[in-house]
């Protein structure tokens, strides 16, 4: 008995979503210490080394496009597709080298995480580009199964993924006994 039995439509993420990112922010706008964790390409995924003021990040917050809690950010520059589950934590992004897809819950974004770990991105193949522009990831295809499917397949994998951490956690028998 088939579990799912919609066929995947093939689509561009332009035609689902439009690419979002955080307002730019100036070297001098920030500090080595302080309120609100600023990351920039280097720092994405790790510890920030620079900070900006509550007061900033409240205003830009506010006024411009910011991540929403389980949105997948990607690197766009340097080590293109790296990506970050936004968890909803006080920190700011470095403008267009780290975005996100602002869509209409068609894609669901545990899904869509595993598609950047696997996607050939729009017009970089084979390029000594080190960067992913706009354009790029919205003439990416995708085929996108039904909203059931995408999170049964996001879960999957999610599953799958935790279960490998914890046996790679696990003390290696050496054959020694």
């Amino acid at each position: 008995m088939a579990l799912f039995t919609f066929a995947w439509e093939q689509r561009k993420l332009g035609e689902l979503a439009s690419v979002a990112m955080c307002k730019r922010i100036f070297k001098e706008q920030t500090t080595d210490r302080g309120e609100v964790p600023f990351y920039k390409i280097g720092t994405f995924g790790g510890t920030p080394d620079a900070f900006i003021s509550n007061d900033l990040f409240e205003e830009y917050k506010t006024k411009y496009s910011y991540p929403e809690k389980g949105d997948v950010l990607i690197s766009a520059s340097g080590s293109i597709g790296r990506t970050v589950v936004f968890t909803g934590e006080k920190a700011y992004f470095q403008d267009s080298n780290i975005v996100w897809l602002k869509h209409d819950n068609r894609i669901d974004n545990n899904f869509l995480k595993y598609f950047y770990e696997v996607v050939q991105w729009a017009g970089i193949e084979g390029s000594t580009i080190k960067r992913l522009y706009n354009d790029n990831i919205l003439k990416t295809e995708i085929k996108l199964p039904s909203a059931n499917e995408q999170k049964a397949i996001g879960y999957f994998l999610a599953t799958l993924d935790h279960l490998i951490t914890l046996h790679q956690r696990e003390p290696q028998a050496d054959g020694d006994d």
